[in-house]
């Protein structure tokens, strides 16, 4: 049974950084392209980040460049979000999630992956709250 945990949110100030990771029990990990989207209350799910399987290439909202750093290690089945400058309405739940990505073509085209339907399997989530 594939799982993804995520791990790493928590209670920050603003201004403030947190590392997020996920760990995947995904037997071919280095196969998927790799996201991190984020939910707040009653707002609909939304991109954050993402990973091509090599993690040669990124690619980031508009709303979190140049805070936010996606990257992964396919030794250690594992991606992380590395978050920083922190503000107030950063605060959500983060999500990861797995593409197979079977043909490869989102890999080289990340800005392709922004799409929740695109991914295969989720994590369960983990609250990051940011306060003022």
């Amino acid at each position: 049974q594939v799982q993804l945990v995520e791990s790493g949110g928590g209670l920050v100030q603003a201004g403030g950084s947190l590392r997020l990771s996920c760990a995947a029990s995904l037997r071919t990990f280095s196969s998927y392209v790799m996201g991190w989207f984020r939910q707040a209350p009653g707002k609909e799910r939304e991109f954050v980040a993402s990973i091509s399987r090599s993690g040669g290439s990124t690619y980031v909202a508009d709303s979190v460049k140049g805070r936010f750093t996606i990257s992964r290690d396919n030794a250690k089945n594992t991606v992380y979000l590395q978050m920083n400058s922190l503000k107030p309405e950063d605060t959500a739940v983060y999500y990861c999630a797995a593409d197979r990505d079977t043909f490869g073509t989102r890999s080289n085209a990340l800005h392709t992956t922004t799409a929740s339907a695109l991914y295969d399997y989720w994590g369960q989530g983990t609250q990051v709250t940011v306060s003022s």
